[in-house]
Order: C-alpha cells, then structure tokens, then sequence
C-alpha cells in the first residue's frame, strides 16, 4: 500500500519569511498554528516532509549545518507535541550560480521523497507560498495548496481536508 504525504515548503509556510534568508536559530519563528495544523495532518494518516530551496548555501551567506540547526528547531519542539517531521530535503543551489535538477519549482527532490517513502501522488499535497512549490508538485501529480506567506497554516490544511 502506498502512504500519503504532505510536502511543505519551510520559509513562510513553517517559519515566518523575513525578507531575508533564515539560518540562525535565534532567527526562526513559527508561522500560526503551525504544530495545531501539522498535528491534524499526522493524525489524518499524512506523512510530512519538508522541501526547500535553500540557495544561501550557494551564495556562501551560510553553510549546510546552518540549515540543520534550523531544521531541529522545526523537529525537535514537533516531536514534543508528538509530531514526526518524516525527513527534510534541501537545494543547496541557486539558479543565479549553477544549474540544477533540484531547486523548485523542478521536482528531483520530492521525486526522491515520493521513491524512498512509497508515496502515492493522488492522495498527496504540497503546501507552498510560491507558484514554484505548485508547480514542482504539479510535475509529479501533486496537488498544490497556494497559502499566502506567514498565514495561518491552518487554513492550507483545511484545504486538504476538504478535498
């Protein structure tokens, strides 16, 4: 039997987007709702995984362990509340420095997610801020959940929900 995932953007959909690129903890700030809302997709049988773009890493404004200092600041508060963030994937890269089959709104990384997890893409989600998160889910199958920036995530799970 395949699983059900929700794949999330982090920048404005788990953490507030600041205008700037987020890496040090002190940093890092929840969107609303976020641990009620991911709580709700877990319990309705969702595995969740996080996919972002993280182009600093290629810019040199921070490095790799910097993206996961902020990803147990995402994990470890979750798992607290009985929340299992299932795995993270990141591009390192940005499109004004390299090329890449990663960086969204291309959809290597939740090709990857949805191979090593059995995901079936019918019953999955994305949930972005960006038409690159809709679309990088639309090139596998996806459905894509468009929320505004910084907004309730709430409102994106009630989306799926009703679906």
């Amino acid at each position: 039997m395949k699983n059900k995932a929700v794949f999330l953007d982090r920048d404005g959909v788990l953490n507030k987007e600041r205008g700037e690129y987020t890496y040090k903890s002190r940093d890092f700030e929840w969107v609303p709702d976020s641990a009620n809302a991911l709580k709700i997709l877990s319990d309705n049988g969702f595995l969740l995984i996080i996919i972002s773009n993280q182009g600093g890493i290629s810019k040199k404004i921070y490095n790799k362990s910097d993206v996961m200092n902020i990803e147990k600041s995402i994990t470890e508060p979750l798992e607290e509340e009985g929340i299992r963030i299932l795995d993270s994937y990141y591009c390192p890269h940005h499109s004004a420095i390299e090329k890449c089959l990663c960086r969204k709104p291309k959809s290597l990384l939740l090709e990857r997610a949805m191979a090593k997890y059995n995901i079936d893409p019918d019953q999955s989600f994305f949930i972005g801020d960006s038409v690159r998160d809709i679309v990088a889910g639309q090139r596998v199958g996806i459905k894509g959940v468009l929320m505004q920036q910084n907004d309730s995530l709430l409102l994106a799970v009630k989306d799926i929900l009703n679906e």
